[in-house]
C-alpha cells in the first residue's frame, strides 16, 4: 500500500513537472511573439511568469531587462541585468547591456520602439546587401539606447549619408567609400533598409539592403563587392525579438532556440543577444 502511495505521488510530480515545463515553454513563446511585435509591455508580464515558474531563468531576466530598456524604465532593466549576472556571472550578455545602460541617464525616457523588423533584412544576397561602418557617431549616450538589430534609416545631406533611429537622432555617417554610391542610387529613386550590426564602444556597423530598384537604375549594382568579400556575416535578427523555432523539450531539459541561424558563424560573429539558445532552467 505505501509503494502503491509512492507511486502515486511520483507520477504526480512528473506530471506537475511537465506541466510547469509545459507553461515555460507556452510563455517563452509568448514573450518572444510580443517582443516581435514590439509590445513591451505585455513582454515584460510573459517574462515575470517565467520567472514566477522558474525563478533562476538567466535567459527570462536578460529578455525582461530588455523589454524594461525599450520602455525607458532604466532602473528595472539594470536591476533585471544585474539578477542575471548574480545567477550567471560570466553572462556576457548582461554584462554588456548593463555597460551600455550604464551610460544613459535614469530620467531619460526614448519613445518606446513600434516598428516591426523584417526579418528578410538580415539575410545577404549578393549585389543587393552589404555592410557599412559608421564615421562621426554619435555620443556613448545616444549609442548606448541603441541594440544590435535596431532599424535604422538613410538620409542623404550633400555629401554625407546621414544614419538616424527611429526616434531621428542621429547615430552617425556611413563611411565615404560606400555613401556617394549610395546617395547617387537614392537620388535615382533606389531605395534601402538598414539595420544596427554590431555595436560596441570603438565601432558601429550597419546592414543596408536595397528594398527597391528603380527602373531607371537597372543594371546599376547597389554593391558590388560581394559580402562574403567586405566581412563574414550571418543573418542577424533583432535583440529584443527572435527565435525561428522553439525545440522539443527532452527529458525535462527545456532548451528554446531563440535564434538559430542556419549558416555557420564565422570569425565575425554578432553580439550575444538576449534571444540566443537558452541553457536549461534550474530553480
Amino acid at each position: 500500500m505505501q509503494q502503491h502511495q509512492k507511486d502515486v505521488e511520483m507520477k504526480m510530480a512528473h506530471y506537475q513537472t511537465e506541466d510547469r515545463a509545459r507553461l515555460r515553454r507556452h510563455w517563452v513563446d509568448q514573450a518572444i511573439q510580443l517582443a516581435m511585435q514590439s509590445r513591451w509591455e505585455e513582454a515584460v508580464g510573459a517574462n515575470r511568469a517565467i520567472i514566477e515558474l522558474y525563478p533562476n531563468d538567466v535567459d527570462s531576466h536578460n529578455r525582461l531587462g530588455r523589454a524594461y530598456t525599450e520602455l525607458g524604465r532604466y532602473r528595472e532593466a539594470k536591476e533585471s541585468y544585474q539578477r542575471a549576472v548574480e545567477l550567471d556571472p560570466n553572462n556576457a550578455i548582461a554584462q554588456k547591456n548593463l555597460a551600455r545602460l550604464g551610460n544613459v541617464t535614469i530620467e531619460q525616457l526614448p519613445t518606446p520602439t513600434t516598428e516591426r523588423i523584417d526579418p528578410h533584412l538580415f539575410i545577404t544576397e549578393t549585389g543587393k546587401t552589404g555592410v557599412a561602418g559608421l564615421v562621426r557617431p554619435a555620443s556613448k549616450e545616444v549609442l548606448a539606447k541603441m541594440a544590435v538589430g535596431d532599424q535604422v534609416y538613410l538620409k542623404p545631406e550633400g555629401r554625407a549619408l546621414l544614419v538616424l533611429n527611429s526616434r531621428g537622432e542621429y547615430l552617425g555617417q556611413v563611411e565615404p567609400k560606400q555613401s556617394q554610391r549610395l546617395i547617387d542610387l537614392m537620388k535615382g529613386g533606389n531605395r534601402y533598409s538598414a539595420a544596427l550590426m554590431s555595436l560596441d564602444d570603438s565601432s558601429v556597423r550597419i546592414i543596408i539592403r536595397e528594398a527597391y530598384q528603380d527602373p531607371s537604375q537597372a543594371g546599376r549594382v547597389s554593391f558590388p563587392t560581394k559580402v562574403a568579400e567586405v566581412t563574414p556575416i550571418r543573418p542577424y535578427i533583432k535583440e529584443t525579438l527572435l527565435r525561428y523555432e522553439l525545440e522539443e523539450e527532452e527529458e525535462g531539459a527545456e532548451e528554446e532556440a531563440e535564434f538559430s541561424p542556419e549558416e555557420e558563424v564565422e570569425e565575425e560573429a554578432a553580439e550575444e543577444t538576449e534571444f540566443e539558445p537558452e541553457e536549461q532552467a534550474t530553480e
